[in-house]
């Protein structure tokens, strides 16, 4: 281990989503950026994963998110003119549920009502699709009499993997180092107002600023009464081969989100298949109990694919074999609100937490990573950051 601890203006903890993000938009503001990440990233060991991700504008999670989604849309193709890769596809979003009745999701008591109110706020492009129309444009939806489906043009796909990978490689470009399978062990602040320092199983590094987005890993390095707020789960992600692998294409089939039922559980996300699998990517959520990331059970039983087709969608799409060819194991790291934590140590002054929780962050991930490099370089970001400030906890 060295002694000399190297000296940079951020360190960023976790290079996932939000970490390489913020890496990205520090080292392109000129800011001398250091990465760390205890495993090799993009790698399939946390959040940031799974081939494909949900992008949309009108946010059923709440209005505060809508400011970030629209920015990001523009932040993606920014980097894919920067980085030359295929990063969003836009192939249209569903979602659909009952008609005037309440579908708790991440923290909102009606995900759909809320949805179409984001989108007439914010002027989103958008129809209201009645059963009928919903047959007659996407036949492998088993929509009910009782349901309607708010469907958004402009929404899509993310791809992960290559999102992240992209996000590095510009920062690298723009000069920030970058150090993978390195463990952080501490951070520690001798003096208030001082850089801190942080502590790995390799080295030690100064920075003025610091930012921690080790998604699951993130409550063991934070106080003991914030790591108290997050809670990580294991989900599992199935990809189903279809009867008529062109009825799923990207081209005849949407992404979407379906609340079929009032209480939390009660609902599936999907995506066209795309990939050489030709099999579609079908997931609802489970917050049973919290697990610890490093002693996750990462082996998916074969049975649980067909639970999942039994219990979620079964009745509900048209076209799909009940065995999975492919599952994947992935975490969320969620808040008992389930929004998002965008705020300071409350110990030690220049250290930002940063965790896009509750499975809905992906998407949002170059907005914030661009707010926190502002706040960081100017003091000041472009986008409000308060609604996900710690202290409301304490309300």
């Amino acid at each position: 281990m060295s002694d000399a601890a190297a000296r940079y203006d951020l360190i960023v903890v976790g290079l996932g989503a939000l970490g390489a993000s913020t890496a990205y938009q520090a080292a392109k503001r000129g800011l001398r950026v250091l990465g760390l990440d205890r495993f090799a990233p993009p790698h399939d060991l946390g959040s940031s994963h799974g081939d494909l991700r949900i992008t949309r504008e009108a946010i059923g999670e709440g209005a505060e998110y809508v400011p970030l989604a629209r920015r990001s849309h523009q932040l993606w193709r920014e980097i894919e003119r920067e980085s030359g890769e295929e990063l969003f596809v836009a192939c249209g979003l569903l979602v659909l549920g009952r008609r005037g009745g309440a579908a708790r999701h991440h923290g909102q008591s009606d995900f759909v009502g809320t949805t179409i109110v984001c989108a007439e706020r914010f002027g989103i492009p958008h129809e209201i699709l009645d059963p009928v129309r919903v047959q007659r444009r996407y036949p492998q939806f088993a929509i009910g009499a009782d349901e309607i489906a708010y469907f958004e043009p402009g929404a899509g796909f993310l791809r992960p993997e290559r999102c992240v990978a992209a996000q590095l490689d510009l920062a690298v470009r723009h000069g920030a180092a970058l150090r993978v399978n390195e463990r952080v062990l501490s951070l520690s602040q001798p003096h208030v107002g001082e850089t801190v320092e942080v502590l790995t199983d390799q080295g030690r590094y100064r920075a003025r600023s610091v930012v921690i987005a080790a998604g699951s890993w993130l409550p063991e390095l934070v106080p003991p009464d914030v790591a108290q707020r997050f809670n990580v789960y294991r989900q599992v992600q199935h990809w189903y081969p279809p009867e008529s692998p062109s009825a799923f294409s990207r081209e005849r089939f949407p992404v979407f989100i379906w609340m079929y039922g009032e209480h939390a559980g009660a609902h599936l996300y999907g995506f066209p298949s795309d990939g050489a699998e030709d099999a579609v990517k079908i997931a609802s959520e489970d917050y049973g109990a919290p697990v610890k990331p490093d002693a996750l059970p990462r082996a998916v039983d074969p049975t649980e694919g067909e639970t999942m087709f039994d219990r979620h969608i079964r009745g509900r799409l048209r076209g799909l074999s009940r065995s999975p060819v492919r599952s994947s194991v992935c975490l969320y790291t969620s808040t008992e609100d389930g929004r998002f934590v965008i705020d300071a140590d409350p110990e030690m002054a220049g250290v930002t937490l940063l965790s896009a929780c509750s499975g809905h962050g992906f998407k949002h991930s170059p907005a914030i990573g661009e707010a926190v490099a502002e706040r960081i370089a100017t003091g000041a970001s472009r986008l409000d950051l308060e609604r996900f400030a710690l202290s409301r906890f304490e309300r």
